[in-house]
């Protein structure tokens, strides 16, 4: 089974080279969401909470790296896709209750104002 360490890895690898709004290294806005949260679970969620929307990595990647199918559910539950209404990813989120708290997390972390 894949281990936080790995999914960190994996994000870091896979968010290269990109920026947030602030010019910002983008790993260091999963990372911040991944403190937030406790237990390794949700950390692990919460540090893959883009890669899905934001990378060329899928579902079966994610499989395939040995991630649970609980993590996969809820990185699932917060990949926003396309034509997806921001109402409808919010609610797809709050069905989820690991991705509910990450998701807590990642609009606070999105609100700091060092970030727009």
């Amino acid at each position: 089974m894949a281990t936080l360490e790995k999914a960190i890895e994996l994000a870091a690898k896979h968010h290269a080279g990109q920026k947030d709004k602030a010019g910002q290294a983008y790993i260091l806005h999963p990372l911040a969401v991944m403190a937030q949260v406790e237990g390794e679970t949700a950390k692990t969620v919460a540090v893959l909470h883009d890669i899905i929307e934001d990378t060329p990595i899928t579902v079966d990647d994610l499989r395939a790296e040995g991630f649970s199918e609980t993590v996969i559910a809820a990185v699932l539950a917060l990949t926003k896709a396309p034509g997806m209404t921001r109402e409808q990813a919010a609610h797809q989120a709050r069905q989820n209750p690991i991705a509910r708290l990450v998701k807590i997390a990642d609009v606070s972390d999105n609100m700091r104002l060092e970030r727009i």
